[in-house]
């Protein structure tokens, strides 16, 4: 009676029995050896390494370009939806690379690649529920850039844990970044975002409303007001957001006096300075023309106006 004693199966057959393994036979026609799928191991890791990198700079090119305005897609860097999207997509990729990466390698040392995946897809789901404010940052981030709440490069009012003005410079699925007044960079979690004001057409109007003396020469008493306002423009530009625009004097209606309008783009919250050093440099000046001249003859407003419409 003859005893039918099983083929002892090659346990460096089942190990080589592999995608790196698989790759190898393919190109040398034979069982590669040990020194050879080390040195192709670390040539996928070198080229990981590559790939990472490339992916990293050609998105970052791509923005980079944009911001300079003579990249291929001009329009990305005032649309926060494509910077947003663009990282996104570069980030799912840089994944998507290093999970490949790994599931080979640990083939390698024997790890079953389906027990792999299974225990990933276990992991995240784990992950998921214990970094519920993470996925809370990554929805809402989200919801402010397809829901145009606010734009890149607009100046707002953040309320929520607190409450922060500056300029929006990145909307990220974690953190929106603001530069405030003092250059601080401010990340605000996206979970923590309650209510957003946007300041129109880049910062706070403010108006001034110059009375002309009777006696004035209005050609000087003009360009004396216009000189004061760029003046002060030119020595507080990191308040006063761009060049004043100086109106032309103007008779009030039922009145008999006449008043010159200066208007100013400022940043919100910075209102003392309109209202004390310019306008007392501005009073100072004027009484050149009249020694009489008053501080409420100087009349410093806020107030907003549309797009199309210039101010009365």
């Amino acid at each position: 009676m003859n005893t039918m004693n099983p083929t002892p199966t090659s346990s460096s057959g089942l190990m080589h029995d592999t995608v790196v393994g698989r790759i190898l036979s393919h190109f040398v026609h034979q069982e590669p050896s040990t020194l050879m799928r080390i040195l192709f191991i670390i040539a996928v890791g070198l080229f990981v390494f590559a790939a990472v990198k490339t992916t990293r700079r050609f998105s970052e090119w791509l923005l980079h370009r944009s911001r300079a305005q003579d990249g291929p897609l001009p329009f990305v860097t005032r649309q926060p939806k494509v910077i947003t999207l663009t990282r996104l997509v570069a980030s799912a990729i840089i994944f998507f690379i290093y999970f490949l990466a790994v599931g080979f390698l640990l083939q390698e040392l024997g790890v079953n690649l389906t027990t792999y995946l299974v225990s990933a897809s276990v992991v995240g789901l784990a992950i998921s529920f214990g970094s519920q404010g993470l996925v809370q940052d990554v929805v809402i981030g989200l919801t402010l850039v397809f829901s145009d709440t606010m734009d890149v490069g607009d100046l707002v009012e953040v309320t929520g844990s607190a409450t922060v003005i500056g300029r929006v410079e990145e909307i990220g699925l974690r953190f929106t970044r603001l530069i405030s007044f003092y250059d601080q960079v401010i990340l605000i979690p996206n979970r923590t975002i309650a209510n957003v004001s946007r300041f129109p057409q880049g910062g706070i109007s403010t108006y001034v409303d110059v009375q002309i003396p009777a006696d004035a020469d209005r050609a000087k008493a003009s360009q004396t007001v216009a000189n004061v306002a760029r003046g002060t423009w030119g020595q507080f530009q990191a308040i006063i957001l761009s060049e004043p625009v100086v109106g032309n004097i103007e008779t009030a209606q039922g009145g008999v006096w006449c008043f010159l309008r200066v208007q100013f783009k400022i940043w919100p919250g910075q209102g003392g300075l309109i209202e004390t050093t310019f306008r007392q440099h501005l009073i100072s000046a004027m009484k050149a023309f009249d020694p009489q001249y008053s501080d409420w003859q100087v009349a410093v407003t806020y107030r907003a106006t549309s797009k199309t419409q210039a101010p009365p």
